[in-house]
Parts: structure tokens; sequence; C-alpha cells
């Protein structure tokens, strides 16, 4: 027959220390776990409802926007006067500063063959300021258009941008297919 071992108030004070602090550890665990898990919804910009209006370089919490230009290669034209890339009436197509819509360089011209030419996008440059955008809407084919990076988005709840869109164009959607892309229709 086993015989009761009475405890003492300290080994009993330790024993309730040792389990507190192993719940501790399960929550901080789950808390982790939780933390790593994909977010259901993303904030995304729906480029059909996007009107270019720029507040996506200067609303973003980030210091450098979350928000990049995007290039849809299938509906370009590759033409030499890009009015994504040129001013809209440019003093002739040169690649200088002073002819260049995008303030900080971040499209790539390069020649192809006559009259063709490609550009792309360096998004480490890209600010988000979306006036390549909006030449391109206006002008062109709308090739270019705005995307939200999720390697780089908080995924905030409450996305600023999203509250200072005037269209209403940033949107959640499902983290499953978390870009809205334009293509050739």
């Amino acid at each position: 027959m086993k015989e009761n071992k009475k405890i003492s108030r300290r080994d009993m004070l330790r024993m309730a220390g040792r389990g507190a602090a192993g719940v501790s550890l399960l929550a901080v665990g789950g808390l982790a776990f939780w933390k790593k898990q994909k977010p259901e919804y993303v904030w995304q910009i729906d480029p059909y409802k996007c009107v270019s209006c720029g507040n996506c370089a200067s609303y973003c919490v980030l210091e450098e926007s979350a928000v990049k230009c995007v290039h849809a290669f299938e509906m370009c034209g590759y033409c030499d006067l890009c009015t994504g890339f040129f001013e809209p009436e440019p003093r002739k197509l040169d690649t200088g500063a002073e002819n260049q819509l995008c303030p900080a360089g971040a499209i790539e011209r390069k020649f192809v063959e006559e009259p063709y030419f490609e550009y792309n996008i360096n998004e480490s440059l890209c600010i988000g300021c979306a006036k390549c955008v909006k030449g391109c809407t206006a002008f062109g084919n709308g090739s270019l258009f705005l995307q939200i990076r999720h390697d780089r988005c908080l995924n905030c709840n409450e996305c600023f941008i999203a509250m200072a869109c005037p269209a209403r164009a940033i949107r959640r959607v499902s983290s499953n297919k978390p870009y809205i892309l334009k293509g050739a229709s």
C-alpha cells in the first residue's frame, strides 16, 4: 500500500510555477505559429478601377511604398513612343531624364529591332507614383498598372492607401489569388 506523502507549501508553489511557465510557453509557441500562417485575405489594387491618382506612393505606412508598377507584356505594343515612358509631348525621342515620365527612372527602355523597344520596370526603383500608369492608360494600351507586392506589404487591418483611394480600387482578395492582373482580352 502506498503511503500518502505530504507536499510542502514551497513544493506546491514550485509545481504551480512550473505549470504556469509551461502554459506560457505553449501560448507563446501558439502565437508564433499563428503569426507564421498565411493571412486568408490580402490587400490588392484592381487595375481596372485604378485612376492613377498617386496616393499609393504617399499613403503607404512603409517608407518605400509596397505598391509597384507592373507591365503586362502581352498587351504592350513595344512602341518607339511609349506614353508610359516618355512625357506626353517629348522634345525628341531620347531617353534623357527631361523626357521621361518616371521621376525615379524605374522604367528601362531597351532596343529590340526597328521600330520596337522593350520596357521593363525596375521595382527596386519604382515608388508607386502611377505617372507611367496614367500616361499608358490615357494615350496607350494600359499595359502598365499598379499592384501591391505582398513580399513588402504588412497587410495592415486598415490599409491607409485603401482609405485614401478615391476610386475604391483597393480591396481585400483571397491570399490564394493575391494579384489582379491585366491581360489581353
